[in-house]
């Protein structure tokens, strides 16, 4: 079965005075988080709708949000499905707070160490988590560590937002290497960007975490959230946002059906 890769911590450089400035943001918005934040039928919505379908399929009773914020995703997937376990994972106390108040359980931390024993949750998810974290790897791999059946990331797609010339040279200067390069140009050498209705965030597209959820899991795949225009590169040249998707087949009891060959 295919593992993730452990990920150094140091092989890139996380900015204490970023992680502050942004947990700063959080802990002074936390009381307007959802107004600002969270809308009906918005992109991690729909996630969280594909979320509880697909842990019924892979028979998952549990579910870690990482990032959990005041507990949206928490109270969403328990009204899909009273029966999931759910629990949650933050690491700003004001936005924990504001979900202890209608009566969640949040536990403090945050994704880079996830105080959970290997493979010991079914289902774990983070929805626009990444977008904030400078080495989302770590992050990834963490999930991954921790999951038993499957990884969800529902989260924005640079490389489908902006005008289509854009979007393509993003894509080029993705594939040729140099997008670090010019990132680091573009901020000036601060790397992170900064705005008054989501704090600091970096550049990121779920398909940066592709592959290592694909080497954990038995099947792999990106799901637009944010409506797409035809096109042959589906959701990567089209959908602003976007859910990555891992999933491990149980070994007992799995219903699954392959898809007849064609001749």
């Amino acid at each position: 079965m295919p593992e993730t890769r452990p990920v150094e911590r140091d092989s890139v450089t996380t900015s204490e005075a970023e992680i502050r400035r942004q947990r700063d943001y959080y802990a002074a918005t936390a009381e307007q988080y959802d107004t600002a934040h969270v809308m009906p039928g918005d992109e991690h919505a729909i996630a969280l709708e594909y979320v509880a379908g697909l842990a019924r399929a892979v028979r998952a009773t549990s579910i870690l949000d990482v990032g959990a914020g005041t507990g949206r995703g928490i109270r969403m997937l328990r009204a899909i499905d009273p029966g999931l376990d759910v629990i949650g994972i933050e690491p700003v106390a004001e936005l924990r707070a504001v979900g202890e108040r209608a009566g969640l359980s949040i536990a403090d931390g945050d994704g880079t160490r996830l105080p959970y024993r290997d493979g010991s949750i079914d289902f774990v998810i983070s929805t626009g988590v990444l977008h904030h974290v400078r080495n989302p790897r770590v992050v990834v791999h963490e999930m991954c560590r921790v999951a038993r059946l499957g990884v969800l990331i529902s989260d924005s797609n640079r490389f489908g937002q902006g005008r289509p010339l854009g979007r393509y040279l993003k894509l080029g200067l993705h594939r040729c290497g140099l997008w670090d390069t010019y990132q680091y140009l573009r901020t000036r050498g601060r790397v992170f960007m900064e705005s008054e209705g989501d704090g600091v965030f970096y550049s990121y597209s779920v398909y940066d975490s592709l592959h290592d959820v694909a080497r954990w899991a038995d099947r792999s795949f990106v799901i637009p959230t944010s409506a797409p225009g035809a096109h042959l590169a589906g959701a990567l040249l089209t959908s602003p946002a976007a859910m990555l998707v891992g999933l491990r087949e149980p070994r007992v009891g799995w219903a699954g059906r392959s898809a007849p060959e064609e001749p």
